[in-house]
């Protein structure tokens, strides 16, 4: 008897033996779960997780988690497990998808991947290949341009992934860039620029998450937290560092190596080989990709002040820290694409025969990022209703009193553990941002931890598979998820190790009277960032 019949056997005796347990047991559906914040409300993120960087198969590991997530929140009652993995509220299928938050983030996908078919179609893309390949000249100068295209696009992270993707992929393939390392850069300059960006839809995030008893102003506290985010600038140093020595590590040097050799992939899947490639046309020019990309910043921004009532009398700030990013990402999209309609009609360059076909194609081209986000969102939902962020604040109340000269270096990994298990930084910043006010009502102490934990979470975060924002990144480099995830690994390791030394330095100076210095933190940790990637350059060529 094969494998693949021992494992059906087995998943049958499974189900069977749950339907048993469910007819004996009815009463079991109504109970709490058993797990109920205990570290077992992790196991499904850990398990899908694990999967994915085992199998290298996103899909089956998330809905395995997802399983698994449902069978425990409902005592392994068959009938309700079903019922939460499809209805329940803040946690089924069903109801992450009729989330118009939700519905809007993949509406705008739908939207980007439209408009980057219409882009190709035309020869806008093409034609900025040709441009780029007069001008930038190296693959170091590919990367960088990449990088700089990430800082500057500092609204959403969103946005930032597949706009800065879908401009600079035709440039980072002439150079033989792999495309993880362009989901690299495009996922290293999403979140951690976002996060130390006043005006962005992150800013946002943060300032909401503080109380409204907390007496104090949550954007005011966000400003002061960017000097002590110490991953967000690490990571940023990173990109450029890495880039401009020319050296890879880990997994991603094999990549690099096969992308020299001509295979950008590596792992080939659908995700990896969808998007239509552009085909230069003549009198396209740079204008016809840049322009539409142009109007898609700016009605992006504009889309977002008037969610948060700009145009009804909100002030600027304000209107941006009440701002709806789903909505006004729709919004700009939606202006965007009729815009390039009209635009490439004007131009001659596309016929109304083939902007309707760009429609479905860019539906398909989102599909592997939507299938992902979908089940992502849901297995997220799963680990709340097991109350995973009750158990992880009792964590760190638990350790807040006894350790409160280290409270940040704390914060940090508790952020970065909860935020890699859970795929989101929002809603850790939700869980720990409270709890630290609860120890630092005010004063340097308080603005250093939260610091730390929006920090922490953009690690996790950066690095999680069930992470939308790296489901985004591997969308905006059209590559492999899961290679993705396992070649940036030893890279947000790496910078997340050295965060860990910084806010150790920032306890030192705490216990020893010296708080005065902690500003000094940011630049001991960049030099310290250099040397350790000094040495793995030195240890990579002796090898």
């Amino acid at each position: 008897m094969n494998k693949r019949k021992i494992c059906m056997l087995i998943l049958i005796a499974l189900i069977g033996g749950l339907a048993v347990y469910t007819f004996v047991n009815p009463g079991s559906a109504d109970a709490e779960s058993v797990v109920y914040a205990s570290p077992l409300a992790l196991l499904p993120s850990v398990v899908a997780i694990a999967l994915a960087l085992i199998t290298k198969e996103v899909y089956t590991s998330l809905f395995t988690g997802i399983i698994i997530g449902a069978l425990l929140n409902s005592n392994f009652n068959l009938e309700r497990a079903l019922n939460t993995f499809l209805f329940q509220e803040n946690g089924g299928m069903v109801s992450k998808l009729a989330d118009s938050w939700n519905v809007g983030i993949l509406i705008f996908l739908v939207l980007l991947g439209i408009l980057v078919s219409v882009l190709n179609r035309a020869g806008g893309s093409a034609a900025f290949g040709h441009w780029a390949a007069d001008h930038i000249k190296t693959k170091v100068g590919a990367q960088l341009a990449a990088m700089v295209l990430g800082v500057l696009i500092f609204v959403d992270d969103y946005f930032n992934c597949l706009t800065v993707g879908s401009v600079m992929r035709p440039v980072t393939d002439r150079h033989k860039v792999s495309r993880v390392k362009l989901a690299y850069i495009i996922d290293a300059t999403a979140a951690p620029i976002c996060i130390i960006a006043p005006i962005s839809s992150w800013a946002a995030a943060v300032t909401s998450s503080v109380p409204a008893d907390a007496q104090i102003n949550g954007f005011a506290v966000f400003l002061q937290t960017i000097p002590y985010n110490l991953y967000a600038f690490l990571t940023i140093i990173m990109v450029f560092a890495l880039s401009v020595m020319k050296m890879d590590f880990g997994p991603m040097s094999v990549y690099e190596k096969n992308a020299q050799n001509g295979d950008l992939f590596t792992v080939h899947d659908a995700g990896s080989t969808q998007q239509e490639e552009s085909v230069y046309k003549q009198g396209v020019k740079v204008i016809d990709l840049l322009l539409p990309v142009g109007v898609l910043i700016f009605s992006c921004i504009v889309g977002m002040v008037y969610t948060g009532g700009f145009f009804s009398g909100n002030d600027f700030i304000n209107a941006f820290a009440s701002a709806d990013a789903s909505q006004g990402l729709v919004l700009g999209g939606f202006v965007t694409l009729i815009f390039t309609f009209i635009y490439m009609m004007l131009r001659d360059v596309l016929t109304f025969k083939e902007f309707a076909e760009c429609i479905p194609k860019g539906f398909e081209a989102m599909i592997a990022p939507i299938l992902i986000l979908t089940m992502a969102w849901t297995l997220s939902g799963m680990t709340n209703l097991l109350g995973a962020k009750e158990f992880v604040a009792g964590l760190v109340q638990n350790s807040a009193n006894a350790f409160q000269g280290f409270l940040p270096v704390i914060i940090f990994l508790v952020a970065a553990f909860l935020a890699f298990a859970t795929g989101t930084s929002w809603g850790t910043f939700g869980i720990l941002i409270p709890i630290v006010l609860g120890v630092f009502p005010e004063g340097q102490m308080m603005v250093i931890s939260i610091a730390a934990c929006l920090a922490g979470a953009v690690a996790g975060d950066h690095c999680s598979p069930i992470s939308d924002t790296t489901i985004m990144a591997s969308a905006g480099g059209q590559c492999n998820h899961v290679s993705h995830v396992s070649t940036q690994l030893p890279y947000v390791i790496t910078v997340s190790a050295v965060c860990c030394l910084g806010y150790i330095l920032i306890g030192v100076l705490n216990a020893c009277g010296l708080m005065q210095l902690a500003v000094f933190s940011l630049p001991v940790s960049i030099v310290l960032l250099i040397c350790v990637l000094w040495v793995i350059r030195r240890k990579n060529e002796e090898c």
